[in-house]
């Protein structure tokens, strides 16, 4: 039996749903982990039944320092060799930074950027030891954009730290085997903007800037398999991300305000 898993985070809706059918798809076992153990179950049973593969799942919040080492630990005593790892879970707070409370800030940079340190750090030497890795990391288009104003201060910021720390990866492991790939989409059609409370904004995004989750999974899990070290979906996203590096930010932000919604209102 195949001893070889890939790790999804935040599996059990939008991109990261899509991207572990799509991994299952392609042969490979799957562990889950999210919040929602309910729903983990019945991911699990559906892929194992349409995909004829194993798949596994472990409840943790990444908002709590101790889910990293939890979940480790599981694939650990369940003897289950991650050679893929899908750092995809996160979501945004809807309110202005001065209205926040410090923990809040601290759990969502925890769950957008720490976890994902943590995890890569703990799965990277079993990769090591086989010469061979994936690792995604879920980012977003605002990695490449000034931050926002209305839609949290800290998204934009911690998805350009994700994006730097799959360079440093990519750097110092493609050599032994292991890449890292940082996948940007823009605006998805996900449960994202409603749990975060902004389907509002999300509402008033122009239809032709929208993506269906499956088609961005699609996308990324092969960006992922071919080794690519960033992968933006569709022409548009990837024009708009070649113009924030090289615009002015006062243009790029009254672009942006015209196309996304009131991001900077």
């Amino acid at each position: 039996m195949n001893d070889k898993y890939a790790l999804v985070t935040g599996a059990t809706a939008g991109i990261g749903l899509e991207i572990a059918k799509e991994l299952a798809k392609l042969g490979n076992n799957i562990i889950l982990t999210a919040r929602r153990e309910d729903r983990l179950r019945d991911i699990s049973i559906l892929l194992k039944e349409e995909f004829d593969i194993q798949c596994d799942y472990v409840v943790a919040d990444l908002a709590e320092v101790s889910a990293p080492e939890k979940i480790y630990n599981f694939c650990r005593d369940s003897n289950y060799t991650v050679e893929i790892l899908i750092n995809n879970a996160g979501y945004s707070i809807n309110k202005k930074f001065h209205e926040t409370e410090e923990d809040e800030e601290e759990k969502f940079l925890r769950v957008l950027g720490i976890a994902v340190v943590a995890l890569t750090k703990k799965f990277i030497p079993s990769m090591l030891a086989q010469k061979h890795g994936k690792i995604m990391m879920v980012s977003s288009l605002a990695s490449f954009a000034p931050p926002s104003s209305g839609w949290g201060a800290l998204y934009g910021p911690v998805k350009t730290f994700v994006n730097r720390f799959g360079d440093a990866i990519n750097i110092n492991y493609r050599s032994h085997g292991i890449t890292a790939t940082n996948v940007c989409p823009g605006f998805t059609v996900t449960e994202f903007h409603s749990a975060s409370g902004m389907q509002d904004a999300m509402d008033k995004v122009p239809a032709f800037m929208k993506k269906d989750s499956k088609t961005v999974a699609i996308g990324a899990v092969q960006a992922l398999m071919n080794g690519k070290s960033v992968w933006v979906p569709g022409l548009l996203n990837k024009a708009l991300a070649f113009l924030c590096n090289i615009l002015p930010t006062t243009i790029v932000i009254k672009m942006s305000s015209r196309l996304a919604g009131g991001r900077y209102e």
